[in-house]
């Protein structure tokens, strides 16, 4: 009985490290992106672990994506896909640096918080809240999005 345990478990460990494809999980092993503001800051980011960023990974590997944002409440950036992607949408509660998709086929860049329901897409890493703000809180921007090298 116990080696037939051992051996279910051995099988279940393999096949979902097999599944994985080494496209998302944790950020050791997480897809990055890059996100270029206004042609001059620009920021590095990890893919969540969800359908809807593995189809905007996707979408960028076909080439990057330029997105039109527009400031909204004081605390994110919103602007429009080239198409819609997958939602899981459940209630959260953002932090600065978090990337969501909005209603499918909007991606939000948050400099602030906010809670609502949205699909988790990555996170900006390594910049702070205050610079977050000084790079998306002056204006409508322009973002494009690049999978990192």
């Amino acid at each position: 009985m116990r080696k037939l345990i051992f051996m279910l478990c051995a099988i279940f460990i393999a096949v979902t490290a097999c599944a994985r494809d080494g496209k998302s999980g944790t950020q050791g092993d997480a897809m990055r992106i890059t996100i270029t503001i206004n042609e001059k800051d620009t920021l590095s980011a990890v893919l969540a672990d969800s359908r809807a960023a593995e189809s905007f990974a996707e979408l960028l590997e076909k080439g990057s994506v330029t997105v039109q944002m527009h400031g909204y409440g004081g605390f994110e950036q919103v602007g429009s896909l080239p198409k819609s992607l997958p939602r899981n949408d459940t209630q959260i509660s953002t932090e600065p640096g978090d990337i969501m998709l909005y209603q499918g086929n909007q991606v939000v860049i948050f400099y602030g918080t906010n809670s609502w329901a949205y699909t988790r897409l990555g996170k900006i890493t390594g910049v702070s809240q205050d610079e977050l703000r000084k790079i998306f809180g002056a204006g409508d921007v322009r973002a494009d999005f690049s999978l990192a090298d």
